[in-house]
């Protein structure tokens, strides 16, 4: 969603791109998801041009990493007045 804001939502999202066999649009951002075996967590935000790809990995190694953050939210939520809040809220950004 950042990138699209700032190229004015000229981008649309593909979440199943695996059925389709033609040429990816330009204004095409593919999002995939894989799960399996013990893995927790491993999270990858990849940006690829021509010749280079640019990469952001987060890797969680136990579910603790995820109840922590969980237990966060709910000790800044317990306090608050009815309203809309996001995690820029939460986290104090």
């Amino acid at each position: 969603d950042a990138v699209n804001s700032v190229n004015d939502g000229k981008y649309s999202y593909e979440y199943d791109r695996h059925s389709k066999r033609e040429k990816r649009p330009k204004n095409e951002i593919g999002i995939h998801s894989v799960r399996g075996g013990t893995i927790v967590g491993e999270h990858d935000v990849i940006f690829a041009g021509n010749d280079e790809v640019i990469t952001i990995s987060h890797s969680a190694f136990s579910k603790e990493v995820f109840a922590m953050g969980a237990l966060r939210a709910a000790k800044f939520i317990v306090s608050k007045s009815n309203g809309l809040y996001d995690m820029n809220d939460v986290l104090s950004l």
